[in-house]
This record gives C-alpha cells, structure tokens and sequence, in this order.
C-alpha cells in the first residue's frame, strides 16, 4: 500500500482503473485478516461506485480432507491465493500481482482474449520483454519462456540473478554468468483462466500438500500448476506480449524511479489527476 503515485496512489490502483477501463466488471482482493478493514475503507472510498469489489482471506492454515497438516506461519503460495477467491468467481478472470505495475495494453489485451477466446483448454499469459522488466539497482529473478512455434507456453524456467553489468543482461555467479539477449519473453504473473481452472487448482493443491507436509516453507506457485496442466497436457496457455514497461518495487530506490514514471504519465495524460475522483 505504499503511496507511489503524484496523489498517493497505489501501484494496485492505477491496476484497478485500467482493469475497468478495459472493461473489468469486478475486482476480487485476496488479503489478510489483520489489515482487512483499513484496506477495506480504501478501495470502497476510491472505487465502489466504479466496480464491484469483493474481499477474501488466504487462510495460513487450510483444512483439506484426509490429511492433517501442521499449523504454519507461511502462506502456501499463489496458487492457493487464487483458490481462496472460488467463492466470489464464476466467469473467466484475470490474476495478478498486488504490486505489480503492467500497463494499460495489458489489461486490454487480456480483456478481449477473456471476452472472446478462452475455454475449458485454453487459458493465457500475458509476457512481457525482459529488458522492461528489468531494474539498476541489481539483480532479480524472473520466470523465462519457452514458446512453441505456434504461439503457446511450452514451460516456465526460473532464472536466477538476472542483472544489468558492462552493457549486457546476464544471470548465474561471476565465474559461470551467462548472456541473455533481453528479447526473451517473461511471465510477471499476469494470467488469463477458465473457471474450471479452480478444479485443477484444488486437485493441484491436495497433491501439493501431500508431498509438502514437513516442508513448512513449502509454496504452491501458480506456474508449478501451469506446468503441471502443460505436461499432461490438458490445458494450452497462449502467450500474449505486452510491449509495454513493467514497473515494480524490488528495491527501496526502485521507488523513485516508480514515482517518476507515474508522473510522467500524469503529465502526458495517461491517466487523470487525481487517479479516483
């Protein structure tokens, strides 16, 4: 929740309004118990005449039948975030990151693959070109693609320590890095899904807490289920480039430079000033 934008905006409210700009009807926020009503007050003062929103809790210690799981303090992951909105989803949606900053095409173009493509088998990914994704302040991780020759996700691979030095972009240590060209396309969490996905997702999870019940820092990612579905085979992620620059807060000075940007927009037009009237 921190306050990036000219007016105090948020990083997930300029995702809200461009969600409804691209033609969002509802928002389904996925939180903790502990800040649920601060955080509650805000979006309804800012966007309750504007969208439906509703208001769920991952819970830290989930009850799944036939297994008793030992109580954690960790959260069990994204995939499991996702589960935790069943109740409030009955149509195609979209998932992202709260403190993600991907751009207005990228809600458009998610939108209308939402409206017009999607099916039981046939879910999307929005990717976005590395080198807009990258930040000076040091390294990050990223999810890298491989794509088939038809446009599909053929699988995820997390890179480690992806990193601007000497005019390139390169991962892994200083003895053994590698180069990457900065093409390549990566997965920010943006996700375009059926509703049938939360039955994956719930299979998924059961199968994933099985194996996982002495690992207390065991999480259940949502590309550990998209390359789970890939392999065998039952769904086909189509991939969906965004050209445009992803803004995140990895590092504190990557604040600044986040802040700017949202300037800049204002000043160009981009969005209005202040972001929620």
């Amino acid at each position: 929740m921190d306050e990036l934008g000219p007016n105090g905006e948020t990083i997930l409210e300029y995702s809200i309004f461009d969600a409804i700009q691209a033609g969002f009807g509802k928002v389904v926020f996925v939180i903790r118990d502990f800040f649920r009503e601060s955080f509650e007050q805000r979006m309804q003062e800012r966007f309750g005449n504007k969208v439906e929103l509703a208001y769920v809790c991952q819970d830290v210690n989930p009850k799944v039948e036939g297994l008793t799981i030992p109580a954690r303090d960790k959260p069990w992951g994204t995939s499991h975030a996702v589960m935790a909105a069943k109740q409030e989803i009955e149509e195609p949606f979209a998932v992202i990151n709260a403190d993600d900053y991907y751009g207005k095409d990228s809600f458009k173009i998610i939108s209308d693959f939402l409206k017009n493509d999607v099916r039981p088998d046939l879910y999307a990914m929005i990717g976005f070109v590395l080198e807009m994704t990258l930040t000076d302040q040091g390294h990050v991780n990223r999810g890298v693609c491989k794509i088939d020759e038809e446009g599909y996700l053929a699988a995820v691979e997390e890179v480690l320590a992806i990193r601007k030095e000497a005019g390139k972009i390169i991962y892994g240590q200083a003895k053994g890095a590698h180069d990457l060209c900065g093409d390549e396309v990566v997965s920010m969490n943006f996700w375009g899904f059926h509703p049938n996905f939360f039955e994956f997702l719930e299979k998924g999870f059961r199968d994933f807490v099985r194996a996982n019940l002495t690992k207390p820092q065991a999480e259940y990612y949502i590309p550990t289920i998209v390359d789970d579905l890939i392999r065998q085979k039952l769904v086909r992620f189509k991939v969906l480039t965004s050209q445009h620059r992803w803004y995140g807060v990895t590092y504190k000075d990557d604040a600044e430079v986040v802040r700017a940007a949202f300037r800049s927009f204002q000043d160009e037009g981009v969005y209005p000033s202040p972001l929620f009237t």
